[in-house]
């Protein structure tokens, strides 16, 4: 059987040619929009946009974005621990867009914490610190050795920060979720000097080195601050996992509460044995399950603030230079990066922690959204305040990077 053709009517030709050209319109303008941003929730006056994501050029890069800092002339720089990265996000016109993700170096090893003194970058590695000379654009940067030794394992990240007055600070993490360590610079901040020298609070005479230890008892203080005027030292805190009010009793999600711990040389905050009174954070006292020698706990520095438990709090930063309502000035944003084995889960938001004459009176929630029922779809790992008076916070799930600013 011979089959005939027929040519097709000239119209119909002309109208699938029209829907092909509409579909590929289309499909450029969805490649080339950037997505709407989620539903965040944030008091009057202020608005979140994405500085930089996967969209952004080389943005891939950004895949488990975790700790910010700004050079002097305002770029912005993130570690990923996933990708063994360093990276600087130029903004060169100043539009609170970033210009691209520059790949500083992927020669790191777990890094989280960075500071930036002077035309050099400290980064902290998951065992040790290194630093790198500011990166010459197209040219690989140098790393080179500066702290060694540090303990890895457990919680293995760690944060890096210059102090007002001179010495850096480093967290070591503990190595378990409750026990007795047999390193003592575990579950610790430690202080070094400029040259990289242990300056912990005992003074060490004799043969015996110098220790590095400023204050012991910290789980996992991996975001730290100085209050701008009085110069006190604000860490956050993680609490320990799977606890319970009563010896051998039933898992209690809502203990420990999480910690904002003033930090003051040779105290000891508590873990492995104590966590603050829920009736009262001006004490605090003894896991049930974990006990310590008789009266230990009394003899612990109790926490500023408590947290839901189990939200994780990481990153925080002060809100003084940025240009926000003058109530806000003294006050500080945290970084809740999000409970993981929670019934019911907590944290995936900025909280403020509210001041009143220059000391911590409550927490409240500032930035919500990140959790939809009970799946998080982002989790805000730090915050730091931008040249431009704006707040960057990085989210390692999505691998973003938001721009919080106040418009009247």
């Amino acid at each position: 059987m011979k089959i005939m053709h027929q040519k097709m009517p000239q119209f119909i030709r002309f109208s699938i040619f029209t829907s092909l050209i509409s579909l590929v319109l289309i499909g450029m303008q969805t490649a080339n929009s950037k997505p709407d941003l989620p539903s965040i929730k944030l008091p009057a006056g202020f608005k979140i946009s994405i500085f930089a994501d996967n969209k952004t050029k080389q943005g891939a890069f950004l895949a488990g974005a975790r700790f910010i800092a700004f050079d002097a002339t305002g770029n912005l720089y993130v570690t990923s621990a996933k990708g063994n990265r360093l990276l600087k996000l130029p903004d060169a016109n100043k539009d609170g867009i970033a210009d691209e993700v520059v790949l500083v170096s992927d020669k790191l090893n777990a890094p989280q914490g960075l500071a930036i003194v002077a035309d050099t970058l400290f980064v902290a590695n998951q065992d040790g610190i290194v630093k790198l000379t500011m990166p010459v654009y197209g040219k690989p940067a140098k790393i080179a050795p500066f702290i060694g030794g540090l303990a890895s394992g457990g919680h293995t990240l760690k944060n890096i920060k210059l102090s007002p007055d001179g010495y850096f600070f480093i967290n070591v993490g503990s190595s378990c979720n409750v026990c007795i360590e047999n390193d003592s610079t575990r579950a610790t901040l430690l202080r070094y000097t400029l040259e990289g020298q242990p300056a912990g609070s005992l003074l060490t005479i004799g043969r015996h080195p110098q220790s590095a230890v400023w204050a012991r008892g910290l789980r996992n203080s991996q975001g730290f601050a100085w209050h701008p005027q009085t110069g006190a030292m604000y860490a956050t805190n993680n609490g320990a996992d799977m606890r319970s009010s009563t010896k051998n009793g039933a898992v209690n999600d809502e203990l420990p509460p999480e910690h904002i711990n003033i930090i003051e040389a040779g105290q000891h905050y508590g873990w492995p044995h104590c966590w603050a009174d829920s009736n009262n954070i001006k004490q605090n006292v003894e896991d049930p399950n974990f006990p310590a020698e008789a009266g230990f706990c009394s003899t612990t520095q109790a926490p500023a603030i408590t947290l839901t438990s189990h939200s994780t709090p990481i990153g925080i930063s002060f809100l003084d230079k940025t240009n926000w309502p003058v109530e806000y000035k003294q006050d500080a944003i945290v970084a809740l990066h999000g409970s993981w084995n929670r019934k019911q889960p907590s944290g995936y938001k900025l909280v403020r922690i509210k001041f009143k004459n220059n000391q911590p009176v409550s927490s409240e929630d500032f930035a919500t959204g990140w959790l939809a029922g009970s799946e998080a779809w982002g989790r805000p790992v730090d915050v730091a305040v931008g040249e431009d008076q704006a707040l960057y916070v990085s989210d390692d799930k999505s691998g973003v990077i938001y721009r919080i600013a106040y418009s009247v």
